[in-house]
């Protein structure tokens, strides 16, 4: 299994591993380590990190599937799943090379991403790559119906959607407010994950901090934005509203999910990917129990509609985001509900229900 990530916190992978495993397969995954990478948690199968000289840009991609080339050559292997598109050309060149039979798992519209759009010429090479590559395919998977929808009608690839839900957790030790360094009457907000980057209205959420009275912003987390974030909370002399933690183990990371009372996933719809996304965070905070405050991107808008489990703000901005924060932190009545509106929704959104999806599908490739 290949994937761009540095394995630790990357969650999907590790779902999609274990029922590999519970299918008796012998599981080697494959991604890379970084500079700051945390150390590697204990796993049930073979991991790998490779260490590039580069971290982003052409250079990176070039070298992370130059090195992934030779490792997937040079070990014997039955079956390969690529994770992401910036892992397909080196795994799908093996899978033809060595005539085994290839999964594609597309955690995004890769060629849709900001990164991409923003840059015309670099967004063609990999359209290219996806133009080739994907109608070649049996089967792949995706992370939600409408971004499937786009690959079905665009390559004729038969696409199942299998989402970014957690586990089914039974119970979270929530940090208390003295572990938090909170006091008693203090409100906990929470963004987290491992893509704390530009355009997810993480900005916008530090400078709201301004117009929220009582209450402390975690971002919990790594990703590009957090140094101009750091910038800006100085700036402003936040530094009483606004707490930066490291990436975390899940187990402790839902633990500081659990005590927040709102939950935030404010990525701003500039770009088709981003429109569609519907990003792991949306559903750690339902298996939490933490009531969402989400910008309107369309898969999400349509999961929040459907439980009741948070409010949809009308767009990225400091003033709406505090409007509707401070709104729901003075209705403690409408907070409880979506409370308890996100339990419900707990019982229904998670992994249990999405992993017989991904284990039909890698049993009709593999097997």
């Amino acid at each position: 299994m290949t994937v761009s990530s540095d394995l630790a916190t990357d969650n999907r992978v590790h779902r999609s591993c274990t029922v590999l495993e519970a299918l008796g397969f012998q599981v080697f995954l494959i991604g890379r380590q970084k500079k700051n990478s945390p150390k590697m948690p204990n796993r049930s199968y073979k991991t790998q990190r490779i260490k590039l000289s580069f971290e982003k840009g052409a250079l990176f991609y070039a070298s992370l599937n130059l090195r992934l080339f030779f490792i997937l050559l040079f070990n014997k292997l039955d079956f390969i799943f690529a994770n992401d598109l910036d892992t397909l050309p080196a795994a799908f060149l093996v899978s033809r090379i060595k005539r085994k039979p290839i999964l594609y798992d597309s955690h995004e519209l890769f060629t849709e991403v900001p990164e991409l759009t923003s840059r015309p010429r670099i967004q063609q090479i990999w359209c290219s790559i996806e133009r080739f590559i994907l109608p070649r395919l049996l089967q792949m998977c995706t992370v939600n119906q409408s971004i499937a929808t786009i690959f079905k009608d665009k390559y004729q690839v038969d696409v199942s959607v299998v989402r970014n839900v957690p586990q089914k957790l039974e119970a979270i030790n929530a940090l208390s407010k003295s572990e938090l360094g909170l006091s008693e009457h203090q409100k906990m907000l929470i963004i987290q994950g491992s893509g704390l980057n530009v355009q997810r209205g993480i900005e916008e959420a530090v400078l709201a901090m301004a117009s929220i009275s009582n209450a402390v912003l975690f971002l919990v987390g790594d990703g590009d934005v957090i140094p101009e974030v750091k910038k800006l909370v100085a700036v402003h002399s936040l530094q009483d509203k606004v707490r930066f933690v490291p990436r975390l183990p899940y187990p402790e990371l839902m633990r500081y999910t659990a005590a927040a009372d709102l939950g935030l996933a404010l990525d701003k719809p500039l770009s088709l990917n981003y429109q569609l996304a519907l990003p792991n965070k949306v559903f750690d905070y339902i298996q939490a129990n933490t009531p969402i405050v989400s910008s309107p991107l369309i898969e999400i808008e349509r999961l929040v509609q459907k439980h009741d489990c948070g409010e949809i703000i009308a767009t990225v901005s400091p003033e709406a985001i505090a409007t509707c924060i401070n709104a729901l932190l003075a209705n403690p009545q409408r907070l409880q509900q979506l409370k308890v509106n996100c339990h419900q929704a707990a019982e229904i959104e998670h992994w249990d229900m999405d992993k017989d999806v991904l284990t039909e599908l890698a049993l009709r490739v593999f097997v």
